[in-house]
Order: C-alpha cells, then sequence, then structure tokens
C-alpha cells in the first residue's frame, strides 16, 4: 500500500544502462541525464566519490587508493554493488526536485538481447534495490526499434543495428518480437582498443583509452572520405618512456578500425541470411537503421550499404534511440507490454 502511495509521487524513468554511457527518460518530461557508466570509489573507505561526469573526469588520473570503475562490462553487470549505487544516485537525481521523499518509481531497463536468465535477474535486484517499485526489461535493439519510431508491432520486417560503447546488436524484428538477432562484443570500446593497439605497433606509442576515442571521433571513418584529415596523438613512447605525440591521418585510422568493421558487416549479413525471405523483401524497402554511438562513424552506413546491397540510413539522434524507445514503452506499458522481456520475479511485490 505504502509503495503504491509513494509510486504516486515518483516518476516512472526508463534507462539505457550502457557500457559507455547511461541515459534516463523521464515520464511526461523526455530525457533529462546522458552521463558516462562510471563510478569512482576510495577503496579504502569503500565510499562512493563520484558518479557520470565527475567520475569520467578521474579515469586514468586517480591515486592508488581511488578507482575510477565501470559496472557494466559488455552490457552486462560486472560490479553488482557499485551498479545500484550508480542506479539510485540516477533515480534520486531525477526526483531531486519533486516532493517525493522516498521515490519509488516503475523502472523500464534496457538489457543486451543475447543476456542471461542470471545477468536479466542482476538487473532487475539491481534496479529494485536502488529503490524501483517495479523494474522492466526490454531488449535493447527492441527499445532502439520503438524509439526511433518503426512500427514493430506490424507483420512486416524492421532491421535494427544498434553499435553501443560494449556490445552492438542486430536484430529483424516483426509482429513485437525478435526474429533474428546478433549481439557481439565488438563496438565502440573495441574501436577504441584497435586505435590503441595500432599506435603500439606502428608508433612504439602508448595511448589512453580516452585518447583513442577522441582519435576515433575525430578523423575515424569506414570508407575513404572526400578530405583528407589528420590529427595528433600524444602518449608515452614505449622505449624511452617520455612523453611523444605523432601525427594520424585518417587512412591510418581507417586501417586500424578495419577489422572491428568487417566482423560487424559480416554479421549483418549473417543476421540477413537468417532472415525469412518476406521480412528480407519488407527490409529491402524499408532499409537497415543504424543506432548508437557506433553509427555516427563517419561512412558506416554507406559501406554497410555497398556491402549488404540495401538501403542504410543512420537515425535521427541515435544516441538517445534505446532510451527513448524505453521512455515510449513507459507512456503506455499495458499496451507495450508484449515486448517487454519475460522472466519470472519480473515484478517487485508492490
Amino acid at each position: 500500500m505504502l509503495n503504491k502511495l509513494f509510486g504516486y509521487l515518483s516518476h516512472d524513468i526508463g534507462i539505457d544502462l550502457g557500457t559507455a554511457n547511461t541515459l534516463v527518460y523521464v515520464k511526461g518530461k523526455g530525457i533529462i541525464i546522458n552521463e558516462p557508466s562510471v563510478v569512482a570509489i576510495n577503496k579504502k573507505t569503500g565510499r562512493v566519490l563520484a558518479i557520470g561526469k565527475e567520475a569520467k573526469k578521474m579515469v586514468g588520473k586517480t591515486p592508488g587508493h581511488i578507482v575510477a570503475t565501470r559496472p557494466l562490462v559488455d552490457g552486462v553487470i560486472s560490479d553488482f554493488e557499485v551498479t545500484e549505487q550508480m542506479l539510485r544516485y540516477f533515480i534520486e537525481k531525477v526526483h531531486k526536485e519533486s516532493f517525493a521523499f522516498l521515490p519509488r518509481p516503475r523502472v523500464v531497463v534496457g538489457v543486451p538481447s543475447s543476456v542471461t536468465e542470471v545477468e536479466k535477474k542482476a538487473v532487475i535486484d539491481a534496479t529494485i534495490s536502488a529503490g524501483a517499485r517495479e523494474a522492466y526489461l526490454i531488449e535493447e535493439p527492441m527499445a532502439a526499434a520503438i524509439g526511433v519510431r518503426l512500427p514493430v508491432q506490424e507483420a512486416a520486417g524492421n532491421m535494427i543495428v544498434d553499435i553501443g560503447g560494449g556490445t552492438t546488436e542486430i536484430a529483424v524484428i516483426s509482429l513485437g518480437g525478435i526474429v533474428a538477432s546478433r549481439s557481439l562484443r565488438t563496438a565502440g570500446d573495441e574501436l577504441n582498443e584497435n586505435i590503441v593497439q595500432f599506435s603500439r605497433d606502428n608508433f612504439n606509442l602508448l595511448l589512453g583509452e580516452k585518447t583513442a576515442e577522441d582519435i576515433k571521433i575525430a578523423i575515424g571513418s569506414a570508407c575513404a572520405l572526400e578530405e583528407k584529415v589528420e590529427t595528433v596523438m600524444r602518449g608515452r613512447d614505449l622505449v624511452t618512456g617520455l612523453p611523444k605525440e605523432v601525427a594520424i591521418s585518417d587512412d591510418q585510422a581507417r586501417t586500424a578500425l578495419s577489422r572491428s568493421i568487417k566482423i560487424l558487416i559480416d554479421n549483418i549479413k549473417a543476421t540477413i541470411e537468417e532472415t525469412p525471405p518476406e521480412l528480407v523483401a519488407d527490409i529491402m524497402s524499408r532499409g537497415i537503421i543504424l543506432v548508437g554511438g557506433g553509427a555516427l562513424l563517419r561512412g558506416l552506413d554507406s559501406l554497410v550499404s555497398e556491402q549488404t546491397k540495401m538501403p542504410v540510413k543512420v537515425a535521427d539522434d541515435p544516441l538517445t534511440a534505446v532510451a527513448r524507445g524505453a521512455g515510449i514503452v513507459l507512456e503506455d506499458i499495458e499496451k507495450l507490454k508484449e515486448v517487454l522481456v519475460s522472466m519470472e520475479d519480473e515484478k517487485a511485490p508492490s
């Protein structure tokens, strides 16, 4: 009874619990939080020092007793307690300006399509422990498809490729369900790692993860650019141990990223091969939709289109598609209940 009363005072929220970033959608307000999924902890005291943007600034710059960690690896909870604290922080931040002194919202959380029952339960438990009244799960490709307003409940094929930080989700959706899918560990983080490895192998230069990501964003591409661009890599010389900077061109960056991009395209093709021909015909007319941060890689849509012989387009605001989809489900949870992940103990007793 009390839970229901607190529920009326709470804002229902949709969460895209990503490896790299967490986005929070509030019912009736839209996306109000977009922060890195990073938590800084003092190992001596076990106290959380910072969450989100403040913690991201500390990555790679902390003394020995402070650790800035990501509690999610490849889209899956690797540290339950830290994830719970991060979720609680976001739930409380949403309710800061309301009168709810003990918020008990309904929460819809996006998870990779490949998660196991144990991993699903971990997300549900962490969300309930963080203060949710009810917790529901939705597969990220389904949420992304709803977020970009694809007609997922119709008897027609919709293909979505969600390239996030830790995972890439490829799915063909029809009649509110996933017909064929792939979930890969090749995503944004892997592309950063490719650049780190390339600079180590070719220039004896050790880069930090954030520097590699900045290079990927600045000059990364999937196919040749009309105008050549280059940027500077700064890191530590592996031979002398001293600081060193090297210029890198878009051609070199593309060479570094090419292996991972090939894996992505091969898996998109493999998913199409598993799709019934009637749905393939629908996808040929509707096109493949790219979402997630990786969709912003220059020329990726052109390369996927060239390799699959299908039209490909990048969704508007691809970074927020999953959070928007979770939010749309929240707005009409009874009508869209069939798209949620079904599992036992789906709800906490209210």
